[in-house]
């Protein structure tokens, strides 16, 4: 038996109200909620499979939501298939666009180089940055 446990990282996205946070997350990305503890605002959700997680804003363990600080510091690249309806699906649900989604170059380098890609963003409702894209080539 292998007790080894994958190395993975999965962002945990600080939130003023954990359940609208999870509603709002399934109307626009279609979240799937994998878990919640009960009582406490924190819950796993995944978006085709890619997981993260929410919990309520918590001063006292040093976690505050951007909302709560007027700011954000993590962008969120979420890569999909057709980021046009993604965005538009998103904003129905209540993000505001803070970009559309366009058509991009970029003059990279490394193993894995970025030519062209298709990319837009949004603000969520608690105010985190969703960057949502493709890349093309």
């Amino acid at each position: 038996m292998n007790d080894k446990t994958a190395t993975r990282i999965a962002p945990m996205l600080a939130v003023s109200d954990a359940p609208a946070a999870i509603e709002f997350y399934k109307n626009a990305f279609e979240a799937e909620e994998l878990w919640r503890i009960e009582g406490e605002g924190v819950a796993g959700l995944a978006i085709d499979g890619a997981e993260f997680f929410l919990a309520e804003e918590s001063p006292e363990f040093g976690t505050r939501g951007p909302d709560g600080i007027g700011a954000t510091t993590v962008r969120i690249e979420l890569f999909v298939d057709d980021p046009r309806a993604v965005q538009a699906r998103a904003i129905a649900a209540g993000a505001r666009e803070h970009s559309p989604v366009n058509e991009h170059a970029h003059t990279t380098f490394g193993p894995q180089p970025i030519r062209r890609m298709m990319q837009g963003a949004v603000l969520d409702p608690f105010g985190h940055l969703w960057l949502i894209g493709k890349f093309l080539d």
